[in-house]
């Protein structure tokens, strides 16, 4: 069963940023640092999770939901317009995230049996 989740529940931050919350340099060929960044069906991996200073919580939150290291994520669609929300799927389950969720998801190319596949 697909789990379709959104992620209205968390409180959102008056004013708060929409910028990636980590600032990592991009190597050549580009690669995205984080979920947000993601084009639709590129297959990366969670790397870690860094939650905003406005928002320590969502570190604890993106982990329940399945936001580990290691776990299989892609972008399935974008919400139009402006593209939020994002529709992530993370290892079998299908969630709703805002861009500045996903920008707190650090990701990084498959690595393991999980790269060959697709």
């Amino acid at each position: 069963m697909t789990d379709f989740s959104a992620s209205s529940a968390l409180p959102a931050a008056a004013g708060a940023s929409l910028t990636p919350c980590s600032h990592a340099a991009a190597a050549s060929p580009w690669i995205p640092s984080t979920l947000a960044e993601l084009g639709l069906g590129q297959a990366m991996q969670v790397h870690s999770v860094r939650a905003p200073v406005h928002a320590p919580e969502w570190a604890d939150w993106l982990a329940e939901i399945g936001f580990l290291p290691g776990e299989a994520v892609e972008i399935l669609s974008r919400g139009l317009p402006g593209g939020d929300p994002l529709v992530v799927r993370i290892g079998q389950s299908t969630f709703a995230l805002r861009r500045a969720e996903a920008a707190c998801i650090q990701v990084q190319a498959p690595q393991g049996p999980e790269a060959t596949h697709g």
